[in-house]
């Protein structure tokens, strides 16, 4: 499967799965963005998050369905960056 293949399959997941595994809308309808790093590698970040559940990270987790890693930090005093990183294998 080629990297655009893979970042494809991964916007499919998860706009399938958001649904599912965030029932707060925390993530769902956020502004989110693809970026791809040394090739290999795959961000994706929601913006303008107000807070965040570890059983929503584990659930954005399930859904991506490999290992990946997640950071949060502020974008503002009420509101939040959380970003998934992703290889692309």
């Amino acid at each position: 499967m080629t990297s655009a293949e893979r970042i494809s399959d991964l916007q499919r997941k998860l706009a399938d799965g958001l649904a599912t595994i965030d029932p707060h809308h925390r993530l769902l309808g956020r502004p989110v963005s693809y970026r791809i790093i040394d090739g290999r590698t795959l961000e994706i970040t929601f913006r303008d998050v107000a807070g965040i559940a570890d059983t929503e990270v584990l659930g954005v987790k399930r859904v991506i369905g490999q290992e990946c890693f997640c950071s949060v930090s502020p974008q503002s005093a009420e509101r939040l960056l959380v970003r998934f990183v992703v290889p692309l294998k």
